[in-house]
């Protein structure tokens, strides 16, 4: 299995998610990255499930998942754009 991000040190203030992705410290402010998060109590915020190639974290307290990606603002192009590009 390919591994996309090494996710790590997974912590939450009142209003701030704080972790670390591939060795480099991120705070997100939840109110701007899941209402969900914003509006969970602390025991539904620190279970979570990182996946397995980092691709993400899932929140099965609350049903919530995001993407790795989606935090660092990466964004991938459709498959028939890539293609296109190639050509």
């Amino acid at each position: 299995m390919k591994k996309y991000h090494e996710v790590s040190d997974i912590q939450f203030t009142d209003e701030t998610l704080i972790i670390k992705i591939d060795g480099r410290r991120y705070e997100f402010q939840l109110p701007e990255i899941s209402e969900k998060l914003a509006n969970a109590s602390a025991v539904e915020r620190n279970r979570y499930e990182i996946s397995p190639s980092g691709y993400g974290i899932h929140w099965p307290l609350i049903d919530e998942d995001l993407s790795i990606d989606g935090f660092l603002g990466i964004k991938h192009a459709p498959k028939k754009i890539k293609e296109a590009a190639r050509v």
